[in-house]
């Protein structure tokens, strides 16, 4: 029995029957079926528009190769070179409609990409939305291609798009530290281990070694970058190229190169590289270890600037908000908070890839639509948690001169540079000594006759204390 066109829909079939399709939309029967079976997350793929741009790279360097190969007609492939680059300016992203997540390794966001751009090539044409006998998403929008080579390329070539997004604001927040560590350079105060009293070192240090963190990852993304650049176009279903021609390989990832400005290159082993989730892998624990790190530091910030009259009190975060509903001029460290959260969602976004990865079997990963959400996910978050961080938190961050002189100055912490001049038991003594209030630490260790007054004020100096390694040269 046939389904009846109504004036607001169109009817589509494929061999599994017939469906009706709204009459306006760009999408066909495939993208219908698809929002039938995966009401999963409710978040559409154009939520990620990188990939959105991206499939319409990959589209686009398709029809050229098939130009160049004689396998399309100049007039067909204007058309859909044309609706091609309208994917990649995001006009059509409202027709990408199939759920994240999805059965089918990816065939429901390449069926997707195909509808729309024969419709719209369609129109383009002047022709009525379904005349697929003219422009079939099948036969020509997919010509020598396969889900399995065209999906995940363009996942790679959204993350690469969305990873130098995010290296940018990694590297702000880098440079967000580096700047409190030139301004507070000259400030002493005490560092600590195990949450207990250390020996004395600047602020300026401190906010040093945070951005050394940050710095170190930027090859960490950068050794990423160059596994993903590596694709697998050609490969159709499995790897050995079925259903293509000589050179057409070369030749779409040539015009990819062109069209994206990535320097991609085609992976040695197409059947190795149609099954392997290898580089997925990689990206994603490059992503949790940067995030574990500012988290860590995230942790920091909030107990420095913890109080401010019964914590450490160190320093002084910009207020951004009321931090209570009862107690009134609570402010609370909300913006390192939402990046912990922020952390906590990459953790368990990698946790994700790893099953999904290692769940793929023989000649393909059935998974890699989740393991694309969860990447572009984590990358999209991140770069907003970095931005956060650094223009509604680090830029504006003060100290308290006061608090950190009081904690520094005659803390036991500070014996540790006076133990070569005295000894680890005289040191020990001391310490205990002024942690029990039994004294004055100058006072106690000039009752020991070990060391001048005149040597023990150079010694206590602050900058003296926080130089560390320079003061072996004195014990000498």
């Amino acid at each position: 029995m046939h389904a009846a066109s109504t004036p607001g829909d169109r009817i589509e079939s494929d061999f599994l029957g017939e469906r009706r399709v709204p009459a306006r939309v760009y999408w066909g029967v495939h993208t219908a079926r698809a929002l039938e079976n995966f009401p999963i997350s409710g978040i559409p793929i154009s939520a990620h528009r990188s990939l959105i741009a991206a499939l319409g790279a990959v589209k686009q360097a398709a029809v050229r190769a098939n130009l160049d190969l004689g396998l399309i007609d100049a007039e067909m492939a204007t058309v859909i070179d044309r609706a091609c680059q309208e994917v990649r300016d995001g006009l059509l992203d409202a027709e990408f409609v199939v759920d994240v997540v999805q059965g089918g390794a990816g065939t429901s966001t390449n069926m997707n990409a195909n509808e729309v751009i024969a419709n719209r090539a369609l129109e383009l044409r002047g022709l009525p939305l379904g005349s697929y006998d003219q422009i079939n998403p099948n036969d020509h929008i997919n010509r020598s291609q396969s889900t399995n080579d065209v999906y995940p390329t363009a996942v790679k070539v959204a993350l690469l798009f969305t990873l130098d997004e995010m290296a940018a604001a990694l590297g702000r927040l880098g440079d967000a530290f580096a700047a409190k560590a030139e301004e507070f350079r000259g400030v002493v105060k005490i560092g600590r281990t195990q949450l207990q009293d250390a020996v004395p070192m600047t602020v300026g240090q401190e906010f040093g070694s945070w951005a050394a963190n940050l710095v170190e990852e930027q090859a960490r993304i950068s050794d990423t970058c160059a596994l993903l650049r590596e694709v697998n176009l050609g490969a159709t279903a499995i790897g050995t190229g079925i259903t293509t021609v000589p050179g057409y390989g070369a030749a779409v990832t040539q015009h990819l190169r062109e069209i994206t400005g990535l320097p991609l290159v085609s992976a040695p082993d197409l059947v190795e590289a149609t099954s392997d989730t290898g580089s997925f892998v990689q990206l994603s624990g490059v992503l949790k270890r940067i995030m574990v790190k500012v988290s860590k530091i995230c942790n920091d910030l909030r107990l420095l600037s913890s109080g401010p009259y019964a914590g450490l009190g160190e320093l002084r975060l910009p207020p951004r908000q009321a931090g209570s509903s009862i107690m009134p001029g609570k402010v609370n460290p909300v913006i390192p908070e939402v990046v912990n959260q922020v952390a906590f969602a990459v953790v368990g976004n990698d946790i994700t890839v790893t099953m999904a990865a290692e769940a793929g079997q023989l000649q393909l990963n059935a998974f890699e639509p989740v393991i694309c959400h969860s990447l572009l996910q984590s990358i999209s978050w991140m770069t907003r948690a970095f931005e956060s961080l650094t223009t509604r938190c680090v830029a504006g961050i003060q100290i308290n001169r006061e608090r950190l002189l009081a904690l520094s100055a005659g803390g036991t912490g500070v014996v540790t540079a006076l133990a070569p001049y005295l000894g680890y038991a005289v040191a020990s003594q001391i310490a205990s000594a002024v942690a029990a209030g039994r004294g004055d630490l100058r006072n106690l260790v000039l009752e020991t006759g070990l060391v001048d007054p005149d040597r023990l004020d150079e010694l206590l100096e602050p900058g003296t204390l926080a130089a560390g390694s320079n003061n072996a040269a004195s014990a000498e």
